[in-house]
């Protein structure tokens, strides 16, 4: 075994370079054709961490000899094609390198193939909401529900509904294909069943969770009264103008499907004129152009195997009022006018509400309302101008508003000038004398040498009093020192610089025919200080 040559380099060669830190592969496995078992003692040497630049020889190792590793300085030569390689030099802990058997260089190590990226897979809708049923009848159930809360990316293609008798496991699709609507329902079915349900809702990428009821539905008829629902507005009159289209939609309820009638007076209805249109759950009272006629109480009747509820619709057509009748002035007097008139011929099938009073004046010609909803049928026209001409015209009003024309007075109204004599009135005179008497008396005062000071009191007396000034009983008369006043009553006295000799009792003294009143004070003026 040892003088056959070494086979051609294999691939395997690479994947023993991989690994850094592992040991050598064996060189029995190398080659695919049978080697000596001898062989494969030769690669037992341990490989090191730090031999790093093996790899990088790519070359197909050949199986080693049992030959003793070679002297540490071999001479250079290549191997003989019959020879068998000897094992270079090792350092403690390096990893053997196998020789090429031949010269020619290994092909390149094919690069690792990058993985795939696999696309997510897009999730399902989620599962539909508020599952619930609408209606029952002895051989159909109703479904409502609400759209899931995620869609998906590929949006919703619609929803799929299953059915399942209690007991039974077996669930059947009962539409053929998905719909988008929100509500279904699932017919031809027995009564006295009870049914499970279930609703999924289907996209591109899958079907969600089934939204289940917890309760099977069991098939029966329900009975109901029959019940009209009248809206808030018709249970009182309903007005409309001449003219005018009627529409009414009543809602009522029952089960089974109840019989619906009008009648207006006992009598059927007029189809010529009045469109009646019932539908399971309401009917329509339509009029195209409604005429005072039409106006009146229909009656509404919804019954069920002689059970039977009634309602009462009040329809009032109107239209304007005619004018007033027979308006006319009934009197003149000063600035006022008054008028009357009688009710109008027509009220428009309509209470009268008020009546609106225009005048106008022969200078402008022109029209100004002076009452509106008058509710009486005379009234009295007031702040008219002397000297003006004055015609008058009303109106009257209902729900729909003034009359198209008015009734105007057949008279005219002169606003004559009257002759006035001015009598002033008598006053009663009153005796207005009244002696002299002091309200405010003078107040005892100190003062400071060298500054003015003054006193005050106050009087009242008719004919106005005279004021006489005293100090110490000595009447003060024309003397500069000294000022006296009166104004409205108040009287004053100024003091001017006074000295120590200025101290003492002054007295005020009012007199006038009907008597006299004094008052008096003292007055103390001290040195400076």
């Amino acid at each position: 075994m040892t003088g056959k040559t070494a086979p051609p380099a294999k691939k395997p060669a690479p994947a023993v370079a991989k690994k850094k830190a592992g040991p050598a592969p064996k060189e029995g496995a190398a080659p695919k054709e049978g080697a000596a078992p001898k062989e494969e003692a030769a690669p037992k040497v341990e490989a090191a961490p730090k031999e790093e630049a093996a790899p990088k020889e790519e070359a197909a190792p050949a199986p080693a000899t049992e030959e003793p590793p070679a002297p540490e300085h071999p001479p250079e030569q290549p191997p003989g094609p019959t020879e068998e390689p000897a094992p270079g030099p090792t350092e403690a802990g390096a990893e053997v390198t196998p020789v090429p058997a031949e010269s020619s260089p290994a092909p390149p190590a094919e690069p690792p193939a990058e993985p795939k990226l696999e696309k997510p897979k897009e999730e399902p809708p989620s599962c539909p909401l508020s599952l619930a049923v609408e209606e029952v009848s002895e051989n159909s159930f109703t479904l409502t529900w609400k759209a899931p809360e995620q869609m998906g990316r590929a949006g919703l293609d619609g929803y799929v509904v299953e059915i399942c008798k209690d007991g039974s496991s077996d669930w059947k699709a009962v539409n053929q294909e998905p719909f988008l609507s929100t509500r279904y329902t699932i017919p031809d079915l027995s009564s006295g069943d009870k049914i499970h349900v279930r609703v999924m809702a289907v996209s591109a990428s899958g079907a969600s969770v089934p939204a289940t009821l917890e309760q099977p539905v069991l098939i029966r008829e329900i009975l109901q009264l029959p019940k009209i629902r009248m809206p808030r507005h018709l249970r009182e009159t309903y007005l409309r103008r001449v003219g005018d289209a009627v529409n009414i939609m009543i809602p009522f309820q029952g089960k089974p499907q109840p019989e619906v009638s009008w009648t207006k007076g006992g009598q059927p209805l007029d189809t010529k004129r009045i469109n009646i249109r019932t539908t399971a759950r309401d009917t329509i009272f339509y009029i195209r152009q409604a005429q005072r006629g039409d106006s009146g109480k229909y009656e509404l009747t919804v019954q069920i195997n002689g059970a039977e509820d009634k309602a009462t619709l009040d329809i009032q057509v109107v239209e304007p009022p005619g004018p007033p009748q027979n308006l006319k002035l009934v009197d003149v007097w000063g600035f006022n006018v008054a008028l009357e008139w009688a009710p109008p011929a027509d009220n428009g099938n309509s209470e009268i509400k008020g009546y609106r009073v225009q005048k106008s004046d022969k200078k402008s010609g022109k029209w100004f309302t002076v009452l509106e909803r008058c509710t009486r049928t005379s009234c009295t026209v007031s702040d008219l101008i002397i000297g003006n001409t004055y015609s008058f015209r009303v109106f009257s009003e209902n729900v729909c508003g003034l009359s198209d024309s008015a009734a105007v007075a057949s008279g005219v109204a002169y606003i004559e000038k009257t002759k006035t004599t001015y009598q002033p009135e008598k006053i009663p005179q009153r005796d207005m004398m009244e002696p002299p008497k002091f309200t405010q008396p003078l107040t005892d005062r100190t003062t400071t040498r060298g500054y003015s000071t003054h006193l005050f009191c106050s009087v009242r007396g008719f004919p106005q009093p005279k004021i006489i000034w005293l100090k110490n009983q000595m009447e003060i008369r024309e003397d500069p020192k000294y000022i006296a006043l009166i104004d409205q009553g108040v009287c004053s006295l100024e003091i001017r610089k006074p000295g120590p000799f200025d101290g003492g009792v002054y007295t005020c003294k009012a007199v006038n025919p009907l008597g006299e009143a004094s008052v008096d004070c003292r007055l103390d003026v001290k040195g400076e200080i």
